[in-house]
């Protein structure tokens, strides 16, 4: 198995959304480039569930953030599968570690103040993977037209590490009901801001399609390969 192939796997069984959508991608070199893109925010967002206290944690996003910090120095990168795809890659090695600042969020246990704290965690890590992935298929993207989808698929998936008994730092005040309103307000603005967004990065916010069916429980692979394939082929997310 190459490198390649490793990375695929890593993504397909922890962000199989995400590597559906990749699917969408018909360019081999960027969709290889979003893979690794894909693959190392997975090792960030891991990382709380793998640590059991906050320093175990905080070295560990050190080590990554050290990683990226060397490629972007054009050092020899460090022989991990994951580093090895970036450093391949033409990711900005440098907004990548600041991806790294961002997950110490992810370390902490109280939950956020308010929604505006809620909303900035998530531009600043699902948002900015996302406006990332979008560059990368796109350089004519805009980050502005990926931020509502991205937000409406970060609150489903907190929703859901919530409703499978994981740590979440969704302010407690927070029911379903709201989460579901904050879903649906997200995706109406997102079919509003993805309309100026290049076809070729499309599938950058095509997981947003899932965000309202995950709601509800995890929807079949068939299910999500369908609203999928609709959105890509029509442009909107449902």
């Amino acid at each position: 198995m190459d490198d390649l192939e490793d990375i695929d796997a890593i993504v397909r069984r922890a962000d199989p959304d995400r590597w559906l959508a990749s699917r969408f991608v018909a360019d081999p070199a960027a969709r290889a480039d979003v893979l690794a893109l894909y693959a190392f925010n997975q090792e960030l967002a891991r990382i709380p569930f793998a640590v059991s206290d906050p320093l175990m944690g905080e070295i560990r996003l050190t080590w990554w953030r050290e990683a990226m910090d060397e490629i972007a120095l054009g050092r020899p990168p460090r022989r991990h599968p994951v580093v090895l795809a970036v450093a391949a890659s033409s990711l900005p090695p440098q907004a990548l570690a600041d991806l790294t600042e961002a997950r110490d969020a992810d370390l902490e246990t109280e939950p956020f103040a308010d929604r505006e704290a809620v909303l900035a965690y998530l531009d600043a890590t699902v948002g900015a993977v996302t406006a990332l992935a979008a560059r990368r298929l796109d350089p004519a993207s805009d980050a502005a037209h990926v931020v509502s989808a991205a937000r409406a698929y970060g609150l489903a998936a907190l929703w859901r590490l919530k409703q499978t008994g994981h740590r979440c730092r969704l302010p407690q005040a927070w029911s379903g009901q709201d989460i579901r309103l904050e879903v649906d307000g997200a995706l109406a603005a997102a079919r509003a801001e993805v309309g100026p967004l290049p076809v070729a990065a499309f599938p950058a916010v095509a997981p947003a399609a899932l965000a309202r069916a995950s709601m509800a429980g995890e929807p079949g692979a068939l299910v999500k390969r369908l609203r999928l394939t609709l959105a890509v082929a029509t442009g909107r997310l449902g």
